[in-house]
């Protein structure tokens, strides 16, 4: 018999060789570090259900709901009035569980918000109630913790969210739409963003070009070694491949604020300061007006250790530009406290960095800017936030504020004791005009405050 040659001998091995070894090896190359990062986390991210009851009135059937019908009619004219209707409306969303033996539940606050029972539904079927633990929709940060009859939970890998590298691989793991424990790959596209919302402003963002759509809220964003590096929150809906997460380390430090009980502190850099107009911006040589003009900087405070002056102009927070004095606040109040903030500021013709390590805006502060700025003194029973004291000629006395009276509501913020008081302080510490309601005789007023 004579020799083989080579592609004899190689058909012969291929021959002999059992498909099950082809199979394996061929698995072997399609197991990615994305697949084993996935196959890690998935476990441990569930799909939310929120559920609500609202009231709504009924509809007077489709002749006098029709677009046509109202156009000649009016809005306003039916055959009676409606009565209202309850229904039930259910949000869906997604959560991670950072604590498989507590079994704590991370997601955004606003997937949780209004919602009289919560479900979460685990990668294996299984679906438990979910009671919440706290949230803050300063950080759109929430915490959940799930009845497991007391078997633990399978849970996620922390990453570190400080080092994360521009280009790197990102994977978002969730429920978009519904779709359970869709995924996603992309990459990190950028850090350090800052997203304006109706109330301010969401700051030190990551963004990522893994596809976020509705229903991924709340869901763990991965690194290549299967740690969470982000909590997915929200996508540019102008933009395609353009969505943001908020950095791990900043949502454990609010978690374990929310887990202690005692609330997430705002953090307080003790300055005070205005809008810039437009004499001021050629002063400074800007293009625009921007930024916040220092009026007053407080003794001891982090911007006084800091080196802030009165007449500084701050044009930037981190990788933020500021336009404003209510996106400083917005990103002041998305800041962890003594977590350090970079400054940047102009001082006359010169541009200077400095950094800043915020401290707790508590109740001592409260009263402090209150009495400062507006002239009152507040007690506390209760449920009621009364004047205790005015001080003469102070923007509360120009009011006609006087002891006594109960202040219902500072701002936006309805008061009913304390805590309610001090984020409304924190507010509306920087604005010039303060709508306030104050309760004198059983009667309510609404009144403006204005701030030198």
């Amino acid at each position: 018999m004579g020799r083989l040659g080579p592609w004899a001998l190689c058909w012969l091995l291929l021959c002999c060789t059992p498909l099950s070894v082809f199979a394996a090896a061929g698995r072997e190359v399609r197991m990615t570090p994305v697949v084993t990062a996935v196959r890690a986390v998935a476990p441990a991210v569930v799909n939310i259900t929120s559920a609500r009851t609202v009231e709504r009135r009924a509809g007077r059937g489709p002749f006098f709901d029709d677009e046509f019908f109202r156009q000649f009619f009016g809005p306003g004219f039916a055959p009676g009035p409606a009565a209202p209707q309850r229904e039930t409306q259910e949000s869906l969303g997604s959560g991670v569980i950072i604590d498989g033996a507590k079994g704590l539940v991370l997601t955004n606050a606003h997937v949780i918000a209004g919602g009289a029972s919560i479900t979460a539904r685990l990668l294996d079927g299984r679906e438990l109630p979910a009671t919440p633990v706290g949230s803050d929709p300063d950080f759109d940060v929430a915490v959940l913790r799930l009845d497991t009859g007391g078997n633990p939970l399978p849970q996620a890998a922390m990453g570190d969210s400080s080092d994360i590298m521009i280009g790197e691989t990102a994977i978002a793991i969730g429920n978009p739409f519904g779709y359970t424990n869709t995924v996603t790959t992309g990459v990190v596209s950028a850090v350090g963003r800052s997203l304006k919302h109706e109330g301010g402003a969401y700051a030190g963002l990551i963004q990522t070009d893994a596809a976020i759509n509705p229903g991924n809220s709340g869901g763990p964003l991965v690194n290549l070694a299967g740690e969470v590096i982000g909590i997915n929150m929200a996508i540019q809906a102008q933009a395609q491949g353009i969505g943001f997460a908020i950095p791990i380390d900043k949502a454990r430090r609010v978690v374990a604020q929310i887990v202690s009980g005692g609330g997430v502190t705002p953090a307080w850099l003790g300055l005070s300061g205005q809008d810039v107009d437009a004499r001021t911006a050629r002063y400074f040589h800007l293009d625009r007006p921007r930024g916040v003009l220092v009026t007053e900087v407080e003794a001891g405070s982090a911007a006084a250790k800091a080196g802030l002056r009165p007449g500084d102009l701050v044009l930037g927070v981190g990788n933020t530009d500021l336009d404003d004095k209510d996106q400083y606040l917005g990103v002041l109040r998305t800041s962890p406290v003594g977590e350090p903030l970079t400054l940047r500021l102009r001082r006359g013709r010169e541009d200077l960095q400095v950094t800043a390590v915020p401290t707790a805006f508590a109740d001592k502060e409260a009263a402090e800017v209150a009495g400062k700025r507006w002239g009152i003194s507040v007690a506390f029973s209760r449920d009621a936030a009364t004047v205790a004291g005015v001080t003469p000629g102070s923007p509360a006395a120009r009011l006609g504020i006087r002891p006594g009276d109960v202040l219902v509501q500072i701002g936006g913020e309805k008061l009913k004791g304390q805590k309610d008081f001090t984020r409304a302080v924190y507010l509306s510490r920087m604005h010039r005009t303060v709508l306030v309601m104050i309760e004198r005789g059983g009667r309510g007023y609404y009144a403006r405050m204005g701030v030198d």
